[in-house]
Formats: C-alpha cells, sequence, structure tokens
C-alpha cells in the first residue's frame, strides 16, 4: 500500500475510478435476491450537452443510486437518450446546409437514414458528459427512444389507445411554427416582451347607428374576424349585446356578444373574436355556440395568407398583410387610434419565429380520461410530490388539461400508424400489413406523414425501457414501480404528469411512488441562466477546475426543496477545499498507522475523546439517514461537512495529535471508514481513492456497507466532556486573538466558582489545554489586568500583565468599536432610505446588506473582547 501523494489532484484519480467502476460492472454488482430499487433518468436530447441544470438533476439520482447500492440494494439506475424529433432534425437539416443540401433534396427514407448517421458519428456527447460527473448508470443497457423494441412499445399504444377510443384525429388550434412547419408543445414556446403597437379600429354597427372601436395587436387577423366581444358588467356596451356590427374590408356582419374573458381596461373594451387564430377567442367561440363564430382559416403553412382571405391579401406575409389591413382601414377613415403597446408575443424556442395559433388537423390524446387516474393517484398518497406545495399546481393543472396534440410534421421521430383510403376512412394499425387487411385487397392505402411527438415516446419510459409490453409481468421483475423520479419542476405536466397517465392506463399502477422536484440553477444574482445573457455556467468548466465531487457536493449542498439554487464558484471552490481537508486528514491517519477498519461496529472506547468522536459519527448517520429519506439533500450535505470538517478533523484530529495509541488508531479508522461510505453518495471519487489507500480492501468502497446507527455506543458523559473542552478552547482561543496575544505566548489560567466536576475535567484535560490553547491551570490570586471567560459555571481568568501593554489594547479596542460602530451606523442609514434601496442596482443593495452585517459583527467582536478585559 502506497503512501497518499501530498497533494489531491481530482483529474487524475476520477477517469480511473469510473473506467474501473463501468469495466467491473458495478454499476449493476450481481445480487440476486436483494431488494430491488429503481430509478430511471430523464432522458437528455441525444444532441444535447450537459448544461447546469443536468448537472443538479443527475447529481441528486446519483446520491440516491450510490446510496441504495450502499444499503444492499439492487440497485438500477436506467439510462438512455430520446430522439429529441425537432432538436435532432434541426441539427441534421443545419449540417446538411453547410453542404448546400436541404431535406427536401432526398426522399424521407434518405433524410431519416442521414439522421442515423448522424446519431452513430456524433450523438450522444452527453453519455460521456454524464461519466465524467460520476453517474453510476446501468450504460450495459442504455436506451434509445428510437430502438426497435421502445419503438415497437411506442406503436403499440397508439393503437391501443385509438381503439380504446382515447385517441383521435381533430382540427384544433395549435402551436404552429412557421420557420420549422410544424405543431410544437407549449415548453417549447418561449414568451418574449416586445415593443408593439394597440390599433384601434372603427366597426360600423348594422343599424348605422354609430360604430363600435375594437382594439388589437394583431389587425391581420382582423379578415376573419367573426365577432366582437365586450364584458357584460361594461355599461358602455350593455345596449349593443345582441346587436351586429360589419366587418370592414370583407363586408361580413358579425354578432356582438358579452363574456367576461374581455377585460374592461383593456383598449376600448371590446375585442375581435377571431377562433381560428387565437386560443382565448377560440374558447370564447365553444362557448358562444348561439352566435355561430366561424373558423377562418387565415394563414397558410408558411404564415402567408390563405385563399379564404380577399383576392388582394392572397399569398401576402402575415405582416406585409398587417401593414395593409391598417392602410386599408386608415382609407376608408375607419382607423381610430395607434398606440405603443409593451405585450408578450409567443415566439418558437428553437426557430426563432412568431408562433401563430393555427386550426388544422392533429391527433389528440383524451388527456382529461387519463389524468383522473394521476389525479387519484396524488390525493391518497399513491404517488407522493416532494415538495407537497406542487401538489396546488399539480391538481390546478391537471384538473383543466386539454386535449393533448400528439402528431408533429416531421421526418424524424416514430411515424404515425395510420393510413388513409382515398375515399377519407382511415386504419390505424400496428403495420402496414395489419392496416392493408382492414381495408381489404385492393384498397390503395397512404401512410400519415406526421411522427409522434416526443413526450408521448418518453411518457412510456419508466417501463418501455424495461421489456415491457413483451412481458406479462405487471412489475418488470419488480422494477415497477419505479421508487423514484427526479426531474425539474419545468416539466411537471409535459413529462412527469403523462408518465402518470400512461403507466396507470397501460399498467394498471403509478410509474414511480416518489416524485421530487427540484429548482433551476440560477445566476449568482439571481437572474435565469440563458445563452442571451451570456450568464450561463458550463460544468464541465468546474470540473476541469476544481472536480467532480467539488460541482456534486456544491449541487447537494444547496438544494433546498422549494428553492432554486444560485450558482456560486466560490463555493464550488470551497467543496474542493473540503475534499483537500479530507485528503489531509487521511494522509495525517496514514502517517500515525491508522487505517481502514476491520469491524462494521464501533471499536472498543475507554477515552472519552474517542467515546464522544464515536457519538458523534452516530449521530452523524441518523441525520443523514433521516434527511436523505425526507429528500433533504442539503441537510444531509450539511450534516456530514459539520462532521468531517469541525468535529473530525478541527477537534479530534487536533485532540488525540501526539497521542495516539492502539485504542485511538482503531477508532479513528473505523471512524474514517464511516466518513468514507457516508459521504461517497456525495463525493464518489475521493472517498473511493482513499478507500483503498488506507488499508488493503477485498471490495470497492461503491459495494460497502451504509454505516448503521450504533445507538449502544453514545456515552453522555463522555460526550458532555469533550463538548466542555471544545467550548473552553474555543473561548481561549477567540480572547487570544481578540486580544492580540502573541501565537506562542504561554499563558496562566485560574478558575473561579467552578465545580468538582470542571476541576476533574481541567486536570484530566490540561494536556490537551497546554497543546491547543497554550494555557496552564495554576492557583493563587491575579496580579495585573486578565481576560475573563466565563463557560458553564465557572470563570476562567487569563493573566495578561507583561504578556501586552493593557492601556495600548484597550484603547486599540476602542478605537476600532468606535470605527465599526460608524461604518455601521453609515451602512444602516444608507439601507434605510427607500430611495437607495428602490434605485439602486440590485448588487449595490446586496452588497450594503453584507457590509452592514460585517461591521456589526466586528463591533460585537471587539467590544466583547473588551469586556473581557473587565
Amino acid at each position: 500500500m502506497s503512501e497518499l501523494p501530498k497533494t489531491f489532484d481530482p483529474a487524475e484519480i476520477e477517469s480511473r475510478w469510473y473506467r474501473h467502476w463501468e469495466e467491473k460492472g458495478l454499476f449493476r454488482p450481481d445480487r440476486p435476491g436483494a431488494e430491488p430499487w429503481t430509478i430511471v433518468n430523464p432522458p437528455p436530447n441525444v444532441t444535447g450537452s450537459l448544461h447546469i441544470g443536468h448537472a443538479l438533476d443527475n447529481t441528486l439520482q446519483d446520491i440516491l443510486t450510490r446510496h441504495a447500492r450502499l444499503q444492499g440494494k439492487d440497485a438500477l439506475w436506467v439510462v438512455g437518450t430520446d430522439h429529441a424529433g425537432i432538436a435532432t432534425q434541426m441539427v441534421v437539416e443545419r449540417n446538411m446546409a453547410l453542404r448546400q443540401q436541404k431535406r427536401t433534396d432526398f426522399t424521407r427514407e434518405q433524410f431519416v437514414d442521414k439522421v442515423w448517421e448522424w446519431k452513430a458519428e456524433s450523438g450522444g456527447e452527453i453519455t460521456s458528459q454524464l461519466r465524467r460527473l460520476g453517474c453510476s448508470m446501468d450504460w450495459a443497457n442504455e436506451r434509445f427512444t428510437m430502438d426497435p423494441g421502445f419503438s415497437a412499445a411506442v406503436i403499440k399504444v397508439f393503437v391501443r389507445l385509438h381503439r380504446e377510443g382515447l385517441l383521435y384525429r381533430d382540427k384544433r388550434l395549435v402551436n404552429w411554427d412557421p420557420g420549422l412547419r410544424t405543431a410544437i408543445s407549449d415548453l417549447e414556446v418561449e414568451q418574449r416582451e416586445v415593443q408593439g403597437s394597440l390599433w384601434h379600429f372603427r366597426y360600423p354597427l348594422e343599424d348605422g347607428s354609430g360604430h363600435i372601436v375594437i382594439a388589437t395587436t394583431r389587425p391581420e387577423t382582423i379578415l376573419g374576424d367573426g365577432a366582437v366581444a365586450v364584458n357584460p358588467a361594461d355599461e358602455r356596451y350593455v345596449h349593443l349585446v345582441g346587436k351586429r356590427c360589419r366587418l370592414p374590408i370583407v363586408d361580413r356582419l358579425i354578432p356582438i356578444i358579452a363574456d367576461e374573458y374581455v377585460k374592461m381596461d383593456f383598449g376600448s373594451g371590446a375585442v375581435k373574436i377571431t377562433a381560428a387564430h387565437d386560443h382565448n377567442d377560440y374558447e370564447v367561440a365553444r362557448r358562444h355556440p348561439e352566435a355561430g363564430i366561424p373558423l377562418i382559416n387565415l394563414l397558410n403553412a408558411d404564415a402567408t395568407m390563405s385563399d379564404a382571405c380577399p383576392p388582394e391579401y392572397r399569398g401576402l406575409d402575415r405582416y406585409a398583410a398587417r401593414a395593409k389591413v391598417v392602410a386599408d382601414f386608415e382609407a376608408i377613415g375607419l382607423l381610430d387610434k395607434i398606440e405603443p403597446h409593451v405585450h408578450q408575443v409567443p415566439y418558437g424556442d428553437r426557430s426563432g419565429v412568431v408562433i401563430e395559433p393555427w386550426l388544422t388537423d392533429q391527433w389528440y390524446v383524451d388527456a382529461a380520461t387519463l389524468a383522473e387516474p394521476a389525479i387519484e393517484a396524488v390525493r391518497s398518497g399513491a404517488i407522493r410530490i416532494v415538495p407537497k406545495t406542487w401538489e396546488k399546481t399539480f391538481f390546478n393543472w391537471m384538473e383543466n388539461i386539454q386535449p393533448w396534440c400528439v402528431s408533429r410534421q416531421l421526418w424524424w421521430g416514430h411515424r404515425i400508424p395510420a393510413w388513409y383510403a382515398g375515399d377519407g376512412r382511415v386504419f390505424v394499425a400496428e403495420t402496414a400489413e395489419e392496416a392493408q387487411a382492414e381495408a381489404g385487397a385492393g384498397v390503395a392505402l397512404t401512410q400519415d406523414e406526421d411522427v409522434l411527438d416526443t413526450w408521448f415516446s418518453s411518457a412510456l419510459w419508466p417501463f418501455a425501457t424495461m421489456g415491457w409490453p413483451e412481458t406479462d409481468d405487471r412489475t418488470l421483475g419488480g422494477r415497477y414501480p419505479n421508487d423514484v423520479l427526479v426531474s425539474g419542476f419545468d416539466i411537471l405536466f409535459f413529462w412527469n404528469a403523462r408518465m402518470m397517465m400512461q403507466g396507470l392506463h397501460l399498467l394498471g399502477d403509478v410509474p414511480f411512488r416518489t416524485l421530487y422536484l427540484h429548482g433551476l440553477v440560477r445566476a449568482a444574482d439571481g437572474a435565469k441562466m440563458s445563452k442571451s445573457k451570456g450568464n450561463t455556467v458550463d460544468p464541465l468548466g468546474l470540473i476541469d477546475r476544481y472536480g467532480a465531487d467539488a460541482l456534486r457536493f456544491f449541487m447537494a449542498a444547496m438544494e433546498s426543496q422549494g428553492r432554486d439554487i444560485k450558482m456560486d464558484e466560490k463555493r464550488v471552490e470551497g467543496y474542493r477545499n473540503f475534499a483537500t481537508k479530507l485528503w489531509n486528514a487521511a494522509r495525517f491517519a496514514q502517517g500515525n498507522g491508522i487505517g481502514g477498519s476491520t469491524t462494521l461496529e464501533p471499536p472498543p472506547a475507554t477515552l472519552a475523546v474517542n467515546k464522544w468522536i464515536e457519538a458523534a459519527l452516530i449521530r452523524t448517520v441518523g441525520a443523514v439517514d433521516l434527511a436523505l429519506a425526507d429528500h433533504r439533500f442539503d441537510a444531509a450535505a450539511n450534516a456530514i461537512y459539520q462532521f468531517v470538517w469541525s468535529q473530525f478533523c478541527d477537534w479530534y484530529l487536533e485532540l488525540v495529535k501526539g497521542q495516539v495509541d492502539d485504542e485511538t488508531r482503531a477508532v479513528a479508522g473505523w471512524v474514517l471508514d464511516q466518513i468514507l461510505v457516508l459521504l461517497h453518495p456525495f463525493m464518489p471519487f475521493i472517498t473511493e481513492e482513499l478507500w483503498h489507500g488506507l488499508a488493503p480492501r477485498d471490495h470497492e468502497l461503491i459495494v460497502a456497507r451504509w454505516p448503521q446507527p450504533f445507538a449502544r455506543a453514545i456515552d453522555p458523559a463522555a460526550e458532555a466532556e469533550v463538548e466542555w473542552l471544545i467550548r473552553l478552547v474555543g473561548e481561549i482561543r477567540t480572547a487570544r486573538t481578540g486580544l492580540n496575544v502573541p501565537p506562542g505566548a504561554k499563558l496562566a489560567m485560574h478558575v473561579r466558582d467552578a465545580s468538582d466536576e470542571t476541576i476533574a475535567r481541567l486536570n484530566r484535560n490540561a494536556a490537551a489545554l497546554a497543546r491547543m490553547a497554550r494555557v496552564v491551570p495554576e492557583v493563587g490570586a491575579v496580579i495585573g489586568g486578565a481576560a475573563q471567560i466565563v463557560v458553564d459555571e465557572a470563570t476562567f481568568v487569563l493573566p495578561l500583565e507583561g504578556v501586552i501593554d493593557l492601556d495600548a489594547e484597550r484603547s486599540r479596542l476602542a478605537k476600532g468599536i468606535a470605527a465599526a460602530e460608524k461604518e455601521r451606523d453609515a451602512l444602516a442609514g444608507r439601507l434605510g432610505n427607500a430611495s437607495f434601496v428602490e434605485r439602486a442596482k440590485p448588487e449595490a443593495v446586496e452588497k450594503a446588506r453584507a457590509d452592514h452585517a460585517e461591521k456589526a459583527a466586528e463591533a460585537d467582536r471587539l467590544r466583547a473582547a473588551s469586556g473581557r478585559l473587565g
């Protein structure tokens, strides 16, 4: 066994240990008969690369997986990637454009072949990056949502839902991306604030008695108006409800209706209803069937004006049509006014093009029916959402769920298994042969050109990755339901809820027992990270600088339920320092003959300091167990951190330094082993390295045994004595530092009002006090000035005559107190000024608060030091 290097080098050990674990199959150890434990990784896009959100999400999953494995469970972390229809097709099309090629230069089959070629050459970069993070995934069974087996499951589900009447084709409004020429999900739409205009137009009343003014941000859609709506409580328009007005340009009479959707304080208080081009207008039309509001599709797939428009508008770009509508209204004297108006405009997050609500034929899933069992599962506790505060949002969305559009106008993806006959009949079947058999011989069939929404296939991830539907075992060998799912809250509805719906419907049980929702990783100032803002953080860069263990520990320590994380590179650096401190502690152990332990139970201890550290370790195990059971990652990480840094490194090793006997070697070796096991889920690389560096082992740390809380090892009297000693040494050190006592100066220490127990403790710990606090207990009168310290019932007096210049020290402290209080009060005044707090930059206000807290603490510290001089 070689000596540990002087310096800790994360890069050298990380690749070596990860390769070792994977090659030895330790991510899926052979554990027949062990309790199954299962988690599935939210499959990242095959086009993706590791971003800071992935680092958080996968760190939390790996902590749970490694913890379950250490508990002796047959832990399975399913890994794979998503085919990511739109994202992948865009990447391949961009690459083709570099060679002056277009998708339409090829047949569909040729293009799909090119996508597979791209995947083989360039896809899956993120899988190597997940390895760098330390993710202990079952790579031997890596899945892909376009694998043959997975694809067969997707097609089977589509056919089954269709035959059960839960999947159908319908003409409805969708989010249409004119750049990509496909429907997209709400998740793929981003709202941007735009400085636009609010146009006011006059619509003449049918009876010639005047006009009604409507306000709109999209004049081009006027050509498809089917009604004008006002609020039923708006007294300005009550007399007009039920009447009709004439739609200029197209010269069509449309009704004036009342609906509470209309905001009386927006624009003129009267709005146009264009049911085929606005989601809210579509719902208004559905609520008023008596008005006969038509659905007029004004746009083509490329956002040019359709043949449903007057001839002079057909073929115009939508914005050219907008300008023409405004000009035509002005020409006939019906343009009332134009106001500047800031409003939200939907953009495609990939195309960067303004999204249009568009009426088109698509395939839909009856989400409302499938949602009912999922709602009940959460209400009954069959699925536990953590944190519980997300339940209200979940219920609100699920109880108002709309039909789910599952078709996309792409070439890459699971092609919809529907075939059309010339007479309009549709045949849904798993294969073309089955569809032909249903249609009859000689009937020409054409397959649907569309593919399925990526979320449709990924909704099957918890079970289609493990053999369903080929097996009749609904528990999938004890793997279903999964134990937990870790996910960002932003895909609660797009993925998590849909897995619940599909799992309950297809397998009759929930897909996971616990759903843990974490927040976002934000920039240091709390802003959302985005490439456009230039405030993104590369996790691989952090790993290069500080090591994967430091980044992982940062993620865990900062992950507080229900809160976002503010990125703080200094804290990542701080956790690298934590790893270095552990490394140095292990080197100290090596140098003092302390090796690995041969027992899982705490060794017998007679010394109070050894009893204390065993008890502290056992209490830490209990705290970590409780925190992980409650998915309080921050509490678990901080419990380990405080024990390792403060109790073990700062105090225990200092207390035993110079007096390491056989008992202490056994206890220190056992405690250090337990630290490595406890810390392994959070910092797997350094712990595995130290595990083997401290002693010859017959197994790797990744498959060791999780510590047990042995309550019998706790000795309250020993704990009380060592905690007393730590408080006393800490107070003496604080007094020495505050009073500028030279570090090497040995001081006498007198004690007053001490109990017999305190006197006995002083006698037992005299050597430790001399070594750690540089004080020697004495008896007799105290001559001259002295510092006084109170610990429990006793007062400890440190004579300082001749050690420091007492008058100069009093003067120094007085000046320091005055200066600190002056700065503190000035900062308090600034922070009390509402004008400063409201108008200054947030970072300036934050700095002022931090400076105020620092100066207040400094004043308190100096005042305490002055008080000790008496």
